[in-house]
């Protein structure tokens, strides 16, 4: 299995805008959550080893965000047509089966993730209330086989200090996944 690490956007960066379906056709934006205390944006697909394997983390963690008034985003930027795991209706039986509380997005011509400068699946994004970067990086120290717990600690720890005004620390660990699946000729 190919590791891929994120791109690690630059701290500071503004959350760039989208407006992307899910399964259903409802379409969803940050602007959706406006007066959250922060916005997590996850860059997953249902078919990455890595995903699989924090997928139940995801779930609660989405569920805890959201307790707290941090909204959560799941984009799924792969092209499905190349690979039909990550088609729309298969992420809809992958949220319904995980329990995800969070809308999961298409951003089917994957300007999203390029906006975002996403590489890998699952990558995720942590931005505070006025929707600057404060954390980019690894959801915890667990990879497919390496015997460390399922736990979110890393990212859930930049959450807490966000919503308790503490500061950041800046020296953040990649993301490590899948690469995200390009659609020919776009990356």
């Amino acid at each position: 299995m190919a590791r891929t690490p994120s791109n690690m956007l630059p701290l500071g960066t503004s959350a760039p805008t989208f407006n992307l379906p899910d399964p259903d056709g409802g379409v969803h934006s940050l602007d959706d959550a406006a007066g959250s205390d922060g916005y997590l944006v996850m860059f997953i697909c249902n078919h990455c080893p890595f995903v699989i394997h924090v997928a139940d983390e995801l779930a609660r963690l989405g569920k805890d965000c959201q307790e707290g008034n941090v909204a959560v985003f799941a984009i799924n930027s792969n092209d499905f047509e190349s690979y039909p795991a990550d088609s729309p209706p298969k992420m809809k039986e992958e949220a319904s089966s995980r329990g995800y509380t969070f809308p999961y997005l298409i951003d089917k011509d994957q300007s999203v993730a390029r906006a975002y400068n996403a590489a890998c699946t699952p990558d995720f994004y942590l931005f505070d209330a006025d929707r600057k970067l404060v954390y980019r990086g690894q959801l915890d120290g667990s990879r497919p086989g390496n015997d460390v717990a399922v736990d979110g600690r890393v990212l859930r720890s930049a959450i807490d200090a966000l919503l308790a005004g503490e500061t950041i620390d800046g020296q953040q660990v990649p993301s490590i996944g899948c690469s995200i699946k390009w659609r020919t000729g776009t990356q």
